[in-house]
């Protein structure tokens, strides 16, 4: 599992081994994700993987099956986020979302394809965002990279669907997690109209959703519904984020003022 050192990853990872899976816990920041597997014992290993990297995927995938015999799942769960109107975040950090959000999960689905297909076997679990249907302001290239990544999942769920290999895509809402507070130091106040989930929570309907097959899960389910309709219907994405900003700033500051 990528990202898997802190926040929605290590919660999934905790759960999992909790549940008697075996994790493979890939992260860039390789020293977290070496704390985090030694909490969790002989079945957690940690993994240096920068997700980007064609190389590294295969470096990754090889030592996961030197180490535990197989791979089953590959849950793309690493993302970031660089928050701030679009025109003052810097160009490069622009395109670092696109690689990491968008580009990071398409290599490593392509680099497990061909071993799933030989062992006849294996799901790919996609862990993408709410703002894959709509947009927010300060949340520009996020949101795109999102939109992106929910694509690529699925064309590439209909290119394999005459093979072996499961696809499941997640869309958790706002998150306790550390991306989240950068959107809080942000001012991003549409991402705050409603109480964020917590790791933990998404994490279950994470490996929920694993098990049970499930093509697509939106956190909260009903409220994917709405978020679906919204995205589509340009005047009530205009009414639905003015609405959300006001209730979101002052969700914000009531926020702001409790850490402080």
């Amino acid at each position: 599992m990528t990202g898997a050192a802190n926040g929605i990853g290590a919660a999934i990872a905790s759960l999992a081994i909790r549940q008697g899976h075996k994790v493979a816990i890939a992260d860039i920041d390789v020293a977290a994700a070496q704390r985090l597997a030694g909490s969790l014992g002989e079945a957690a290993l940690p993994l240096d993987l920068d997700i980007t990297s064609e190389a590294r995927w295969t470096a990754a995938i090889q030592a996961t099956c030197d180490h535990f015999g197989r791979l089953d799942v590959l849950v793309n769960n690493a993302g970031v986020v660089h928050p701030g109107f679009a025109g003052e975040v810097a160009l490069e950090l622009h395109e670092h979302t696109f690689k990491v959000n968008a580009l990071g999960p398409m290599l490593g689905s392509l680099a497990v394809i061909p071993y799933f297909r030989k062992l006849g076997s294996g799901h790919i679990a996609t862990v993408c965002s709410m703002t894959s249907f709509l947009t927010l302001p300060g949340l520009v290239s996020y949101a795109a990279s999102k939109h992106a990544l929910r694509a690529m999942h699925f064309g590439l769920a209909l290119e394999e669907r005459g093979s072996p290999i499961d696809f499941t895509i997640i869309h958790p809402g706002a998150t306790e997690t550390a991306m989240l507070e950068r959107e809080a130091e942000k001012g991003v106040a549409a991402a705050f109209s409603r109480a964020p989930a917590t790791p933990e929570e998404i994490a279950a309907i994470v490996l929920k959703a694993i098990k049970d097959k499930k093509t697509e899960v939106c956190i909260p389910a009903a409220r994917g519904r709405v978020v679906k309709a919204i995205g589509a219907n340009p005047r009530r994405l205009f009414e639905l984020v003015g609405k959300n900003e006001q209730i979101g700033a002052a969700m914000l500051a009531e926020r702001q003022l409790k850490r402080h």
